[in-house]
């Protein structure tokens, strides 16, 4: 396995080949991805960068400031399909956007085809979304236990009919999904789900070249997204991620796979600056690099204004805004007792006190640039449904969990 750091160590793995907006050169001799945007039905994403949806992570107020750095495609955090269906109220308040948002992305997950397909008619019919994504990936135990996320591609004729129930429901609306390459190394899935995916109209198809197993631990195999790209045609878009942790691996990883565009995870936590870089390389410029403490402190104000504004809980908010103010001073030598304290905070004035504390000239340490964030080991002992593996062309009836509003 590797990622953006072997993958510039060693071999760029199998040569991109055929048609797609990556894989061509303009006439003046610069690379397609200078030039040429991702569409993802009728949607024009440029450039071509999406942001991956993460459990309590990608809520509206991060959307927002993730948008104000650079273009792309934000999507939400994932919502259970059941919980919409259900009418639980955490659900349908989670499936909001904030007024600023243009296109409204939303993503889904459940292992129930008629339930999924409900759930994307009901957003539709509301008006409530631009793009619909199918989330096919999450290794986490209590998705994977009852069908869900990562456990699904491996049961074919399912896979099959949850991609149909949600194109079929969306009308206009662009459906796109997000997998794995499989459970495990023995038990690999991402090009006959690849496969099945683009057969039932889906209008992208992202990859994270990890397995089930392996979680968030080692390097992502970019070689991987090049089969996939080679296996599903010129027709669909193909976006990779993996190891993305500054705006050259995104270029190393489109020019390596010949992929269409890029899914960025975990290398945007507390970095929305990376988003105005992703669009600076795709435009053939220079990125600028992680920007000085001063000018993160108005990050920091603008996010917290933003999540304030949005949840109205002061007390709340600020309980779930620790986790991304220490994403936003992370790499920065600001010491160890500003990152406690930042684990602390529980009000807006502290999260203003620990700002003027700051040195507005302080860089990240170097070594910090690209070094991973958030989760980076395995995500756990690989839970599913009792007899899960025994036959891939299955249609079980899987039992979700009742009233499942939590989201995900």
């Amino acid at each position: 396995m590797r990622g953006s750091t072997t993958a510039r160590a060693t071999s760029p793995g199998p040569a991109p080949t055929g048609g797609g907006s990556s894989r061509r050169h303009r006439s003046d001799g610069a690379p397609s991805w200078a030039s040429v945007t991702l569409s993802i039905g009728p949607l024009s994403v440029d450039p071509p960068v999406v942001l991956a949806p993460m459990a309590g992570v990608t809520d509206a107020p991060f959307r927002v400031l993730c948008a104000e750095h650079g273009g792309g495609l934000y999507v939400s955090e994932m919502l259970t399909a059941r919980g919409l269906v259900e009418g639980g109220e955490r659900s349908w308040a989670m499936a909001r956007h904030h007024p600023a948002e243009a296109p409204r992305s939303l993503q889904l997950y459940g292992s129930d085809p008629p339930v999924m397909g409900e759930a994307v008619r009901r957003l539709v019919a509301a008006g409530a979304v631009d793009h619909i994504d199918l989330n096919f990936g999450c290794p986490v135990a209590k998705i994977t236990r009852a069908g869900g996320g990562a456990a699904l591609p491996f049961k074919r004729r399912l896979l099959t009919a949850m991609v149909r129930a949600a194109v079929t429901n969306a009308g206009t609306v662009p459906v796109t999904v997000k997998m794995r390459l499989g459970l495990d190394d023995d038990r690999l899935t991402y090009l006959e789900s690849g496969r099945i995916a683009a057969d039932e109209g889906v209008a992208a198809i992202a990859l994270h070249a990890r397995t089930a197993e392996q979680g968030y631990a080692g390097f992502a195999d970019w070689s991987t997204i090049a089969r996939l790209r080679e296996a599903v045609g010129d027709h669909v878009p193909v976006l990779g991620n993996g190891d993305i942790w500054a705006a050259q691996d995104a270029i190393d990883l489109v020019e390596a796979t010949g992929c269409d565009g890029v899914v960025v995870g975990r290398g945007c936590l507390g970095r929305p600056w990376l988003f105005a870089d992703l669009q600076r390389a795709f435009a053939g410029q220079p990125p600028l690099g992680p920007p000085e403490l001063g000018t993160v402190a108005t990050t920091i104000r603008r996010h917290l204004s933003l999540a304030l504004d949005w949840y109205g809980d002061e007390a709340g908010t600020l309980r779930q805004f620790r986790k991304h103010l220490r994403w936003h001073l992370q790499g920065y030598p600001v010491g160890a007792d500003v990152h406690k304290s930042a684990g602390q905070v529980e009000t807006a004035a502290d999260v203003d006190a620990l700002v003027e504390r700051l040195d507005p000239g302080l860089r990240v340490v170097p070594e910090a640039v690209a070094a991973p964030r958030g989760k980076t080991g395995k995500a756990g002992r690989l839970v599913l449904p009792h007899g899960w593996c025994d036959d891939p062309d299955e249609e079980p009836a899987v039992r979700e969990p009742e009233r499942a509003v939590s989201g995900g």
